[in-house]
C-alpha cells in the first residue's frame, strides 16, 4: 500500500502557473506508475496525466503542450508542472498509483489505480 499527499494547488489567475507535489510514503514510488487526475463540480474524474514506473509519461490532449508531469525519486515525489492555466483546468487534483504495468490506452482509467491521495484544489479565476 501506498500513501499519497497532494499539496500546491491554490487559485492563479488565467496564464498562471502552478507546480503540483505528490509525496509518497509507505513504499518507494520509483517502483509505481503515477497519475494525475481531476475532477470540476458536477463532473466525473479524468485523467490529466501518468508518468509510467520507466518514466513514459501521458497527458489528456487538451494540456499537452501546457503540463509536465516529472518525477524526483530521491524524494519519493511526482510533479505536475502546470502552465498557461485556463478556466477549464479549475478542479480538485488527485494524484493515484498503480503498481502493474500501464499503456496509452489504460493509464486514464480511474479504476485501475490502486491508491489515491486526498486531493488539492486548483482554482483558475480571474
Amino acid at each position: 500500500q501506498l500513501q499519497l499527499v497532494e499539496s500546491g494547488g491554490g487559485l492563479v489567475q488565467p496564464g498562471g502557473s502552478l507546480r503540483l507535489s505528490c509525496a509518497a510514503a509507505g513504499s518507494t514510488l520509483d517502483e509505481h506508475n503515477i497519475g494525475w487526475f481531476r475532477q470540476a463540480p458536477g463532473k466525473e474524474r479524468e485523467g490529466v496525466s501518468c508518468i509510467s514506473s520507466d518514466g513514459t509519461t501521458y497527458y489528456r490532449d487538451s494540456v499537452k503542450g501546457r503540463f509536465t508531469v516529472s518525477r524526483d525519486n530521491a524524494k519519493n515525489t511526482v510533479y505536475l508542472q502546470m502552465n498557461n492555466l485556463k478556466p477549464e483546468d479549475t478542479g480538485v487534483y488527485y494524484c493515484a498509483a498503480k503498481s502493474a504495468p500501464l499503456n496509452r490506452w489504460n493509464w486514464f482509467l480511474t479504476y485501475i489505480y490502486n491508491d489515491w491521495g486526498q486531493g488539492t484544489q486548483v482554482t483558475v479565476s480571474s
